[in-house]
């Protein structure tokens, strides 16, 4: 090492040194304080840091805007994966296709997924955004799924999470997607939803409804207990606000509040529908306690699995995505569900001349 590369300190400098030393160990010398023995906590990443958004591109594989002809309608949806059965998800209300994001990350290695932001969502642009009512929903989606695949689709297999779980039952119910080979409902009940309504519009209008900034808003969804999951906040939150210039502050995108004479017609008469369906089904519950009457039975005589998950949230899919992903391929692989449909093994597909 070159010593003239080096400076030395200056007296004050050395002198100062020494004095600091000595009066670090009169400090230890004298006795302590009774705070004295609470430990330094260890330096925490800043809420900046720990709540920042992460980008969809790491989960899912693209994105893509479907025009609904002669409508003024714009759904935005969120794909991932190549091969397979189509993993369509409807999330619930006040969420985005973003919820399914870190489960699509681990569904698309076996199959594809599609999360649609529904109207009134997300990053979807349509002519009347307060309007969803049940029917008016299962037509989106069926018009959707129409512009992505004409008359030919693969295998769907239709998920739902509350609100969109209910589309989803009354999409399958009507049998509206002739493709349609599974149908996985995310903790949404007949019974606890009707019974919850009377309390709907007290919670929504009581939330915090301004953020000065999204990481915020990312903080109070897992502090306030809607999320558990806090990398799953950090890519779903961003996608359910939006900037209010007026306020200089984001606030929530979905009108919710100004929605409630659809809520009913969501849940009413639900559980029966589930049960009518002929297509596989899953329930996947946050808790035992949300069963009704009608599903109990259904249940108890095998008309559908059911699955309790614990440690979870109602939003099972962002609180512990991979085990909500296990749970959807074990579904797939359990009813041999393949691209075209139900795959029995020794049974090949009739050969279809091209035209």
């Amino acid at each position: 090492m070159d010593s003239s590369n080096l400076t030395t300190l200056s007296e004050e400098e050395t002198s100062g040194s020494e004095d600091q030393h000595q009066h670090q160990q009169q400090q230890q010398q004298q006795p302590g304080s009774a705070f004295a023995s609470v430990p330094i906590r260890p330096p925490t990443p800043s809420s900046l840091q720990k709540y920042a958004p992460l980008d969809w591109s790491a989960y899912f594989d693209r994105e893509d805007d479907i025009r609904i002809k002669d409508t003024e309608n714009v759904f935005h949806v969120y794909m991932a994966g190549t091969e397979g059965p189509v993993v369509f998800c409807l999330h619930g209300g006040g969420y985005s296709g973003l919820s399914f994001a870190l489960a699509a990350s681990i569904i698309k290695e076996k199959a594809r997924v599609v999360a649609m932001d529904m109207r009134g969502h997300g990053k979807s642009s349509v002519e009347n955004e307060l309007d969803l009512s049940i029917e008016t929903m299962c037509d989106d989606v069926v018009a959707v799924v129409k512009e992505m695949y004409g008359d030919s689709p693969p295998a769907i297999v239709l998920v739902g999470h509350s609100m969109g779980g209910s589309v989803a039952v009354h999409v399958a119910a009507k049998k509206s997607l002739p493709s349609l080979a599974g149908l996985i409902v995310v903790d949404v009940v007949e019974g606890t939803a009707m019974a919850s309504l009377i309390h709907m519009q007290k919670i929504l209008s009581s939330r915090m409804q301004h953020f000065s900034s999204i990481e915020k808003a990312i903080e109070w969804s897992i502090k306030g207990g809607s999320l558990r999951n806090v990398d799953s906040a950090r890519v779903s939150i961003p996608a359910t606000l939006k900037y209010d210039d007026s306020k200089k502050c984001y606030t929530h995108r979905a009108r919710l509040v100004e929605t409630e004479q659809y809520w009913r017609g969501w849940y009413e008469g639900l559980s029966e529908k589930y049960l009518s369906c002929t297509a596989p089904k899953l329930l996947l519950l946050a808790g035992t306690d949300r069963l009704d009457r009608a599903l109990t039975i259904g249940q108890m005589q095998g008309k559908f699995q059911m699955v309790v998950v614990r440690h979870t949230g109602h939003a099972i899919q962002e609180d512990v995505p991979e085990e909500f992903a296990t749970l959807v391929l074990n579904f797939i692989s359990r009813n041999r569900i393949g691209p075209h449909g139900v795959e029995i093994p020794g049974l090949r597909r009739p050969f279809q001349p091209q035209p």
